[in-house]
């Protein structure tokens, strides 16, 4: 049963802003569902990517609480990253996909940018009840601008997969 509700929202989470599309007859691609392998998109993101989570190691070097993991078996590692990779895709779907657009409808992107995280960061803390969960709200922040950017998911998943995995290793006992 502990499985049970995670697996369920994930599943809302991810065909929710689909359904919406089928039910309102709007075009999946307007909410960035449809994924474009833009390869300078690609290339930014992880250029993005390796400046911010360069920055922020020393930070967590420094973190004064827990240990960098010496030793994780094998299926720990896979089971991590592909956790990690759901996560950045269930995420990025329905917040940065159906959410952000959904505000932008009514609000500036910025705005939208601003509120989507404002519910983006809290809702970590069901998953994580630290208050180090909270900080998701500024790399949520990059996520939505490159969303907005690109107008795809592809580039906010890219940058929400890689950020999950440097987070896994530097913080591995909130996961």
């Amino acid at each position: 049963m502990d499985k049970l509700i995670p697996f369920a929202a994930g599943v809302f989470l991810l065909y929710w802003p689909y359904l919406w599309c089928w039910y309102k007859k709007a075009d999946p691609a307007a909410y960035g569902l449809i994924w474009n392998f833009d390869r300078k998109a690609i290339f930014f993101t992880i250029l993005l990517t390796a400046a911010v989570l360069a920055a922020l190691t020393p930070i967590a070097l420094l973190w004064p609480w827990d240990i960098l993991p010496h030793k994780r078996n094998l299926d720990t590692v896979y089971s991590l990253i592909l956790s990690g990779l759901a996560a950045a895709i269930i995420e990025e779907t329905f917040f940065r996909g159906w959410m952000q657009t959904v505000l932008k409808k009514k609000l500036s992107p910025a705005a939208a940018v601003v509120v989507t995280n404002l519910i983006f960061a809290p809702a970590h803390l069901f998953a994580s009840p630290h208050f180090v969960s909270l900080l998701t709200f500024f790399p949520g922040l990059i996520m939505g601008g490159l969303r907005e950017k690109y107008k795809n998911v592809l580039p906010s998943i890219l940058f929400h997969f890689l950020g999950n995995i440097w987070s896994i290793w530097f913080f591995p006992y909130h996961f």
